[in-house]
């Protein structure tokens, strides 16, 4: 009776196993054929599977109908290629797996079979790899996918096609492009695009049922089912998602079109799936220099995907002018590094005294012991710094403004115009949880879950307190990194290895940026908190979810990332005190102070070391990972270590079984990777006046890391689920911020971290050759004098020189500052006034004379609109001409 009435069968005229005892399988033959047996058309492993489906048979007796099934099913011949079912003709459109030992059968059975109820066909298979695991292979017929393609709004190839683009053959040609023989299948035709509709089904090019609607098309609309399915009695009770995390379900996947490796050459023989041809123009490290397939790309993968390697080749593309540039400051600076004036009279400074570093076990210091200190920040603090500061801030506005031009042609071309108005969707947790309470949507005047306001704002309220919470713990993590560098100065600055004593600098910056890198790393926990906290705000749509959830983890992140970075461009010994004052942290460790020759050096090696080792570890994680997990999952597969066969060669298995070994895409998308690129934007645009090497090592990163992503999602990671979307989201907004956040922090750091304006004011003011312009003397200027004698320190006696402008011991006044520290401090106010408005007046110049569109592609759009018009004008009427014809009314040239 179950199994009649769950499949839309006939009562039958018996009812078998209702006591789950039998074990005989002549006897439940026989009952199959009982209950069944009417019913011919109904294959016998299809009869197995519903007894298995909806039965309740002891575990043991389970295992051996399962056994005969597969038993059976084996004597039937088989796709070799794993992409259909066993009759080798309905595709595989997504892939369940679930554990036979979950105790989870019942939300199973009912979601499967609500499945069915909405027109999918399902087949399981067990794997040859583990004998615990079931693979349920998912294919939608065509009424279900004409169904529910009307209903999501996916616009498909109409009738009537676009001219071809005239092609000037007699350029050269490119070498970084892919021509036509590299990408054959791209070849297609160029058509307009509608909304599909079932009611106006002949408008639209159908030349095969099979391949109207694509791949990636045919998952995402079964995906779309997957989401909305019951799989218990209740609004809250339905979706995939929630399959998956109470272990219903372990995966859920659309699988990959074959393998992407071929014994034959691709030249020869060509690509045998899309897969393939994916691997060899994209993925392989031999085509690092070649631009991407984007429109191979977003036919395999989706938009989304497809809009993000967009993205990231046209941010990498733009950091070449930004490394030039770069690279040529630095030149510059070590090309006039020996003629530097500093640097020669901090050289040649034998008899000038330093005070002690500490007050108990530090003796005084020659100035010229740190000689090299100088040179070396003279490299990245020299006449090239404000030029690069200025062309970095309005190269982060023609990136962002180039950028939107580029993203109007591709979601023109891919037919994403207006796509987020039309198929934006509720998730499905916001509707579960506010099912009971509706109002109008005044877009579509159709009711909809609706959140209040009050609980919008308590949620909110909890979720900002939880940012704010972890934001704390980051800075109190930067607090005790300040208080080591506090305590190693000490210790460095009296050590009894004279190397270490006389390089205490570089000793105390280069240990605390390392363990400033280790906390980083070890903080490096958010992901789990952001996901919390998201899911407690219940966005109402994917979209707004992931922008919750990616603007927290930016947040953290960046923090996390840049706090220290902070810390030592504005903190750093601006706060010292001076000798036999100074400041102290706790009554007990002394306040930092910079080197003679400025702080910009530490900043410098913050961000060196940070970016550069941040690199490595960020790609080990993405591909060094997987692949060790990938490489472990085979080797207990070639073992057997599931309990399943021993399988020698991978080839052997089919294509669910290879794409269950693989690992999985990150959980939150692409927001990790998205989440890296914009942490090196930042770095590489906020204190880009202090290492103008950062554009370069974000240019080396960035090759690298196209081939590592295109590797790793062709060849590391399962297939992900083709999702579309119109740009990059949120990321856009942090981007632009992190634009107006770099002109804002270059200009402080210029005028308070670098020694640029004190020498300005010197050369123009203070100096012996003012006409010239000249930094003769300098350093003695920048330098205070201190009576050593006021120590409590006997054995100190004599004058030395401190890095401030102060007045000397003997004067009326001593140690009160000079006129000198007054001008430099109104200079340095003014030029960060004049640094900010002429850079961000430069920025909204640039911005109002690059349109976010091209005038072509307007006028494209427009043209677009008005045939589509006319064309569905003409279709109709051609249509309706045919239908009178063949029911033979009268003829009429008129719109009927």
């Amino acid at each position: 009776m179950l199994i009649a009435s769950s499949y839309g069968l006939p009562k039958p005229k018996l009812t078998i196993f209702s006591s789950g005892k039998e074990s005989d399988f002549a006897l439940l033959k026989k009952g199959l054929d009982s209950v069944l047996g009417p019913h011919k058309h109904l294959s016998e492993d299809y009869k197995y599977q519903i007894l298995l489906d909806h039965l309740k048979f002891p575990s043991a007796f389970q295992s051996f109908v399962l056994d005969k099934t597969l038993l059976f099913q084996r004597k039937k011949p088989t796709d070799s290629s794993g992409l259909f079912f066993r009759d080798g003709k309905k595709r595989i459109d997504y892939i369940l797996v679930y554990k036979k030992s979950s105790p989870q059968v019942e939300k199973r059975c009912t979601f499967e079979k609500n499945l069915r109820a909405e027109g999918l066909m399902l087949e399981k298979e067990p794997s040859l790899t583990n004998n615990d695991i079931m693979f349920v292979k998912i294919h939608a017929t065509w009424d279900t996918l004409c169904k529910y393609a009307e209903q999501m709004n996916i616009r498909m190839p109409f009738r009537f096609h676009r001219r071809c683009r005239q092609i000037k053959s007699w350029l050269p040609r490119n070498p970084m492009k892919l021509d036509k023989e590299a990408l054959p299948d791209l070849e297609e035709t160029d058509c307009y695009t509608a909304p599909f509709s079932r009611a106006r089904m002949h408008h639209f090019t159908i030349n095969n049922r099979e391949t109207f609607f694509s791949n990636s098309t045919r998952s995402r609309i079964v995906h779309h089912v997957l989401q909305r399915t019951k799989y218990e009695d209740g609004k809250s009770k339905m979706g995939i998602n929630r399959l998956l995390g109470n272990n219903t379900y372990e995966a859920a996947f659309p699988p990959h079109e074959g393998g992407y490796k071929s014994r034959h050459s691709i030249k020869t023989h060509g690509a045998q799936n899309h897969r393939h041809l994916l691997y060899e123009r994209w993925a392989r490290w031999g085509m690092w220099y070649k631009y991407q397939p984007l429109d191979l790309i977003r036919r395999y993968f989706g938009e989304k995907i497809g809009l993000y390697f967009a993205w990231l080749g046209w941010y990498t593309g733009m950091l070449i002018p930004a490394a030039l540039v770069g690279v040529f400051v630095f030149l510059y600076g070590l090309l006039t590094m020996d003629a530097s004036q500093i640097s020669k009279e901090i050289c040649e400074a034998n008899t000038t005294i330093m005070c002690p570093m500490c007050e108990e076990n530090c003796e005084p210091w020659t100035l010229s012991d740190s000689c090299v200190y100088a040179k070396v920040t003279y490299l990245f603090d020299n006449g090239g710094t404000v030029f690069f500061a200025i062309f970095m801030a309005i190269w982060a506005t023609v990136f962002l403004e180039f950028w939107k031009r580029r993203r109007a042609e591709l979601t023109y071309d891919w037919d994403l115009i207006d796509w987020e108005e039309e198929e934006e969707e509720l998730r499905p947790q916001f509707e579960a949880k506010y099912s009971r309470m509706e109002r109008v949507n005044p877009i579509s005047g159709k009711p909809e879950p609706f959140q209040p306001f009050s609980d919008k704002l308590s949620r909110l309220m909890v979720s900002v307190s939880g940012i704010f919470f972890m934001i704390s713990l980051v800075l109190t993590a930067v607090f005790a990194v300040v208080v080591f560098r506090l305590i190693a100065m000490e210790k460095f600055a009296s050590f009894n290895w004279y190397f270490v004593k006389k390089n205490w600098q570089f000793a105390t910056s280069g240990t605390g940026v390392c363990i400033n890198f280790m906390i980083i790393m070890s903080l490096n926990v958010y992901e789990k908190v952001a996901y919390l906290l998201t899911n407690l705000e219940h966005p109402r749509t994917e979209s707004e979810w992931e922008n919750s959830f990616a603007l927290k983890m930016f947040l953290f992140q960046f923090v996390n990332l840049n706090s220290s970075t902070f810390y030592i461009a504005f903190f750093l010994g601006r706060f010292a005190g001076r000798p036999g004052k100074y400041n102290k942290l706790f009554s007990r460790w002394r306040l930092e102070e910079c080197h003679p020759s400025g702080c910009l050096i530490d900043l410098c090696l913050q961000m060196g070391v940070i970016m550069f080792f941040k690199q490595i570890w960020n790609n080990f994680m993405e591909l060094g990972y997987p692949l060790l997990q990938n490489w472990w999952s085979r080797r207990k597969m070639k073992k057997g270590g599931g309990g399943g066969q021993n399988v020698e060669n991978k080839a052997q298995l089919p294509q669910w079984d290879k794409d269950w070994n693989l690992q999985p895409m990150n959980a939150h998308g692409l927001v990790d990777e998205y989440l890296e690129m914009v942490l090196q934007f930042g770095f590489t645009t906020i204190f880009v006046a202090a290492f103008p090497l950062a554009p370069l090592l974000a240019l080396l990163n960035n090759i690298i890391e196209i081939r590592l992503d295109a590797y790793k999602f062709v060849t590391q990671w399962r297939r992900p689920m083709p999702a579309r979307a119109t740009d990059i989201g949120i990321w856009h907004g942090i981007l632009e911020g992190i634009g107006v956040l770099a002109v804002i922090t270059n200009a402080f750091v210029i005028a308070i971290t670098s020694d640029y304006i004190p020498r300005f004011v010197y050369a123009f003011k203070y100096g012996p050759c003012v006409n010239k312009r000249c930094l003769q003397g300098y350093v003695n200027s920048s330098l205070s004098v201190f009576d050593m004698g006021e120590l409590n320190n006997r054995n100190h006696s004599g004058y030395c020189r401190y890095r401030d402008y102060r007045a000397p011991p003997w004067n009326t006044v001593p140690y009160e500052f000079t006129l000198q520290f007054w001008h430099v401090l109104a200079a340095r106010l003014a030029f960060i006034i004049v640094f900010e408005h002429l850079v961000f007046g430069i920025k909204s110049f640039i911005a109002y004379l690059i349109p976010d569109m091209p005038k072509d592609l307007c006028d494209r759009m427009r043209r677009e609109k008005y045939l589509m018009q006319e064309m569905m004008y003409e279709a109709e009427l051609e249509h309706l001409q045919k239908e009178r014809k063949k029911n033979g009314k009268r003829y009429h040239h008129e719109w009927p």
